[in-house]
């Protein structure tokens, strides 16, 4: 056991001096970012054991996908989560204002799928134009009408 946490370290540090930017560039995010982080130099033994510890309890993962432990969340992640959770909320109001061509939750809709405002005038009109490809159904779903409503965009 010892062999093999000393065959990690030692791959660790090989790999942390090959790198020379300082502590966090080097060992990510994590746990072991979280805990090191008042007590770690950049020296490599310091980062080694951030990058153990991170690689060792795998919390990366969790921490970049919940913007904890020293990561930052992904935009797009953050941005979809938005997107679906607003036309969830306002499924009715986006189909009546793209239904007319205009109208606040269609201003919102665009806003967050990152529309340009000088071609936003165009959207809409599509939008408009397309109704039925976008609201395809009485029982059409959040993901279907950000899909639809996507290749309309593009």
């Amino acid at each position: 056991m010892k062999r093999a946490l000393l065959a990690v370290a030692i791959t660790v540090v090989t790999a942390a001096s090959a790198f020379a930017a300082s502590g966090k560039a080097n060992t990510g995010c994590g746990l072991g970012t979280v805990l090191w982080k008042g007590r770690a130099d950049s020296s490599v033994f310091s980062q080694a054991l951030q990058a153990t510890t991170n690689q060792t309890f795998g919390t990366q993962t969790f921490g970049i996908t919940s913007g904890t432990l020293e990561c930052g969340t992904p935009g797009k992640v953050v941005q979809n989560e938005r997107l679906n959770h607003f036309v969830r909320a306002n499924m009715d109001n986006l189909a009546r204002d793209i239904a007319q061509g205009r109208g606040e939750s269609l201003d919102a809709f665009a806003e967050l799928l990152q529309v340009p405002a000088d071609k936003r005038p165009g959207f809409y009109a599509a939008l408009q134009s397309n109704f039925a490809s976008v609201f395809t159904s009485e029982n059409v779903v959040v993901a279907e009408v950000i899909d639809n409503a996507v290749a309309l965009a593009n």
